[in-house]
């Protein structure tokens, strides 16, 4: 297989992704324009997802070492995942997936530097194993965020457990506290793991929590979205949402008409890639609008039987062409699927219990551009109250349209490419020059 090569004064560029959708997907467009500037990139992540990354002209490859695995079927390779909910499936993911990869990763990119010694490697935030080759003298690590932004802060309470963050003094000391505890109980297994990982490849024990690249960090929204935090890492940069392309507009549903036509509010609800059970959130709410006076659209979800009149569902929707139609957002909290909506300005009622969910949940609360229903299976009577309040000129709709003008001062794939150049070609961290 022939090495991609890099023209004068361009850089070769390794992407390293977890073989999941919402960590692939982020990344896609960045490499795109990366591959469009002239750059030889390479793309290191699952063989389910080598298409996507051939048709972005990155050369793809595969986990080797590393365990390969299925996100459509995490239980396959993760027995035992599927019967946990919330913090447990939290604890389990990190641990078994992000922690106990973290190895074989580290073996495969050190075979990949060998033979294609990389000027910069952009990874997603949660394949540690890129930061750790950075630290063990491999290329510097640029981390793309495609969770909430949950690094540790003394403004903030631990990733996962759901809480609104507190710079006061009193919430510093809960932080600290909780962030103590977090690290030795909640996550202690995984801090056990990582400190032993860490032993056997040479590297400094350190206990678990979600990393930071002393290089570069992107993170795909704006502030105004994410809790304050008054210690951000220097090298941390808001670059804005990186939303659908509209390329995907050809494969519209059969009923893409009536949204076209539609005199009704359009409510899109949809479950994401991994939470597959319609009976959680997609049947509550059509349960919940189908005497309402909407459209309702089920995004992701094929073969439903017994529709409400009033609804429609397809196994894809375009979300580029769609949400500029949307009025409403039902989800269980997809943090890339929030952003896209955020972006058209559209407001969110965020019901979600599992992986990133409550976080998602709380930022869209706490940034006030729509209602956490705070479970992951809510009633169809609090679905309706929720939809129906984000319904007209409701507060969350005037800033979700205020989050929505700032989202459209950015180009994600483009600022960030910007910035991973800067880091290949000089080595040196990129400090941003303006504080969020």
């Amino acid at each position: 297989m022939a090495s991609p090569r890099a023209g004068p004064g361009l850089s070769r560029i390794l992407i390293a992704s977890q073989p999941i959708a919402g960590h692939v997907l982020p990344l896609l467009p960045i490499a795109q324009e990366l591959v469009r500037r002239g750059h030889a990139v390479r793309w290191y992540t699952g063989r389910k997802y080598a298409a996507r990354v051939v048709a972005t002209g990155a050369e793809f490859v595969p986990f080797v070492h590393a365990r390969d695995f299925d996100d459509a079927d995490f239980g396959a390779t993760f027995p035992g995942r599927n019967h946990r909910r919330g913090l447990r499936q939290l604890q389990y993911d990190v641990r078994q997936i992000f922690v106990g990869g973290i190895e074989g990763n580290m073996h495969d990119l050190r075979e990949i530097g060998r033979g294609w010694p990389a000027d910069a490697v952009l990874a997603d935030q949660t394949l540690v194993a890129a930061l750790l080759y950075a630290e063990a003298g491999g290329p510097p690590c640029a981390l793309l965020g495609v969770l909430p932004l949950g690094i540790q802060s003394r403004d903030t309470a631990p990733f996962g457990l759901g809480l609104p963050p507190s710079g006061t003094p009193v919430g510093r000391v809960r932080n600290r506290a909780l962030h103590w505890l977090t690290q030795r109980v909640v996550f202690g297994a995984a801090s056990r793991d990582l400190a032993a990982a860490c032993g056997r490849m040479g590297l400094r024990p350190r206990p678990f929590a979600l990393p930071t690249s002393p290089h570069l960090m992107l993170q795909p929204t704006v502030p105004a979205f994410e809790y304050p935090q008054s210690d951000l890492p220097p090298t941390l940069h808001f670059i804005g949402p990186i939303t659908p392309s509209n390329a995907a507009q050809a494969r519209l549903p059969a009923w893409w008409p009536e949204v076209l036509e539609s005199q009704r509010p359009v409510v899109l609800v949809t479950q994401g890639t991994l939470a597959t059970d319609p009976r959680e959130l997609i049947w509550p709410t059509l349960r919940a609008l189908e005497t309402a006076d909407v459209l309702v659209i089920a995004a992701g979800m094929a073969g439903l039987d017994d529709l409400p009149a009033n609804a429609r569902a397809a196994a894809f929707v375009p979300f580029a062409a769609l949400l500029p139609h949307v009025s409403v957002y039902v989800t269980n909290g997809g943090y890339g699927g929030v952003q896209s909506a955020l972006a058209h300005g559209v407001p969110v009622v965020a019901a979600g219990g599992s992986e990133d969910k409550t976080e998602v949940a709380g930022r869209v609360a706490h940034a006030g551009v729509g209602i956490n229903l705070r479970t992951a299976r809510p009633t169809p009577e609090r679905l309706r109250r929720a939809v129906l309040n984000l319904l007209g000129d409701s507060p969350q709709r005037r800033r979700a349209h205020e989050l929505s003008a700032e989202m459209r001062l950015h180009d994600a794939p483009n600022e960030a490419a910007t910035l991973v150049e800067q880091l290949a070609r000089t080595g040196r961290a990129v400090k941003r020059t303006v504080t969020p």
